[in-house]
């Protein structure tokens, strides 16, 4: 009997000993190590916030799977559209096979006329990493911080390659350097330029940086002269001719409801002549509000409450709400007037043999 008890003794101390040994690891694993490794870096959550902020700033940067346009929404000249792509798409694989750099090209255009739009259905065909460069992302308050966001654009566009960087407003950023600038303004354009040079250098397998960097612009005449010559391809971006309003029309109003009698697509592609790409779809959102307003005028008319409206019962977009909105953005837009005014504007002869020379004209003659 006494070695008996002894047995269950020693089996109960055991047990308690178990349970001990537990407790005491569970009170170290979720109370004591926390503590500890508070006490090892006591900047853990800034450091965790900093992680966050990188996590959120390559989102922002790297948005290829969130770009809803590839080449068959691009509705502008078609001849344009075919040689950027062979440029970018087909040209850079056979220059980086022959151990040569592709030229970064710019995009020159009036408002609207989607050259921001072709950036992207560029990087979504091409399956290459977006970076599109903002001017906020550039602009920091504190002295040399954004030539180190400069830097780290290039350095993270080599680590993501073959990428796209995409400089919209490029004169914004980039133009011409003037004696009464700031200095941090002209130390961000040169070392934006010193990165840009050291993209011919070979990486570590001996081939240059699969980076391609493309610019948009309607005021092509206020960028850098260094600049213009590190982008030797310019495509200028039209107006959209008939068969592209006609296409542009189509696309906008794919899912609207149109009266199919009075709607004539045709007609409304010829008057929105001189207008851009942004133009045709403001003047499609004023169309669709007319019969809004008209069924809304009906509804207070009969005394009803409005928050029975019913949308359904929404006649269709017709020709003729396009014409009769007055103050619509149809009604601002003078078909003439963006052509006439570019007419009149020319640019000054700048570069070598002034290849960009009156780029607005070619543009208006593009037109006809």
């Amino acid at each position: 009997m006494g070695e008996r008890r002894k047995l269950g003794d020693v089996a109960l101390d055991l047990l308690l000993f178990a349970g001990m040994m537990t407790a005491g690891l569970y009170v170290a694993r979720n109370l004591l190590t926390p503590m500890l490794s508070n006490l090892a870096d006591p900047d853990k959550e800034k450091h965790e916030q900093a992680r966050r902020q990188a996590k959120a700033h390559l989102e922002r940067l790297n948005r290829q799977r969130n770009i809803d346009r590839d080449g068959d929404d691009e509705s502008g000249d078609a001849r344009m559209i075919q040689r950027v792509e062979d440029l970018v798409l087909n040209e850079y694989e056979n220059l980086v096979a022959l151990e040569m750099v592709a030229p970064e090209d710019i995009h020159v255009g009036f408002n609207g006329c989607g050259k921001t739009m072709l950036a992207k259905a560029l990087a979504l065909e091409s399956g290459a990493s977006f970076i599109n460069l903002h001017i906020s992302t550039m602009t920091e308050k504190w002295y040399g911080d954004s030539n180190k966001i400069v830097r780290a654009v290039f350095s993270l566009a080599r680590k993501m390659q073959p990428a796209i960087i995409f400089i919209d407003e490029i004169d914004a950023v980039l133009g011409t350097r003037r004696s009464g600038e700031h200095e941090a303004s002209g130390m961000v354009k040169a070392e934006f330029m010193t990165l840009w040079d050291g993209l011919t250098s070979a990486n570590a397998s001996g081939m240059p940086a699969q980076i391609v960097v493309l610019g948009a612009t309607n005021r092509i005449h206020d960028i850098d002269e260094a600049i213009l010559r590190r982008m030797p391809k310019k495509f200028p971006v039209p107006l959209p001719g008939l068969e592209q309003r006609r296409k542009i029309l189509q696309l906008i109003l794919q899912d609207t409801k149109t009266d199919a009698e009075h709607f004539d697509l045709d007609y409304v592609s010829k008057i929105t002549a001189g207008m851009s790409g942004s133009d045709i779809k403001e003047a499609c959102r004023d169309a669709a509000m007319a019969p809004v307003r008209e069924y809304m005028r009906q509804y207070r008319g009969e005394g009803r409450r409005m928050a029975s409206v019913d949308s359904s019962q929404f006649r269709g977009i017709r020709t003729d709400d396009f014409l009769s909105n007055r103050g619509s953005h149809m009604d601002k837009t003078d078909g003439k007037s963006t052509k006439d005014a570019a007419g009149k504007r020319k640019n000054k002869s700048r570069g070598s043999g002034g290849e960009y020379e009156n780029v607005d004209e070619l543009l208006v003659e593009s037109q006809d």
